[in-house]
């Protein structure tokens, strides 16, 4: 081995018995409804504009819900109150058209067909998957949960969003 390649090596194991390492680029949530049953999955990108986010769900009633990150990464069934409130840091009022919102967790809401499909494809600065009071991957993690009913946009704290149909724990990938 080559000193530059030792010294290289050195460092890297030094960073690894030190615990560093980088924040994850790409989390995962997999989506299960009351029964506890799998309805979907939702990914988590780190791009550019902040964190790319992909809903995709099946054997839902067709219609507008209401999605949201939620403060806790725990889906105890059959309600999903163990996901706590949105995921709010900045301690802001609901929705995306409220102008004293929105939460950090607030996204647009998920079109589902007749069929009971439904996807969700969405861009938001306001969470990340790395470090700090954004970071979905705080103490105690986050979850996305599915309500039954079409957020609002506007109304504190929930968007008369119904409630929680599916949730999912978002865990990194």
């Amino acid at each position: 081995m080559t000193p530059r390649a030792a010294a290289v090596a050195g460092v890297l194991l030094l960073a690894r018995c030190a615990g560093l390492r980088s924040a994850p680029t790409r989390a995962v949530a997999d989506l299960e409804d009351a029964r506890g049953q799998r309805v979907g999955v939702a990914t988590f990108d780190e791009v550019a504009a902040g964190v790319r986010i992909v809903v995709e769900v099946r054997g839902q009633t067709p219609g507008e819900h209401g999605v949201h990150v939620h403060e806790v990464g725990r889906c105890e069934p059959p309600g999903f109150t163990s996901a706590g409130g949105h995921f709010n840091p900045e301690r802001k009022q609901h929705g995306l058209e409220n102008p004293a919102g929105p939460h950090a967790g607030d996204l647009p809401n998920l079109t589902v067909a007749a069929d009971g499909t439904g996807r969700l494809e969405t861009t938001t600065g306001r969470i990340t998957l790395g470090g700090g009071p954004a970071s979905v991957f705080d103490g105690d993690g986050s979850a996305l949960v599915i309500h039954a009913a079409r957020d609002d946009m506007r109304t504190d704290p929930t968007g008369n969003s119904g409630v929680r149909a599916a949730c999912g724990v978002i865990v990194a990938r």
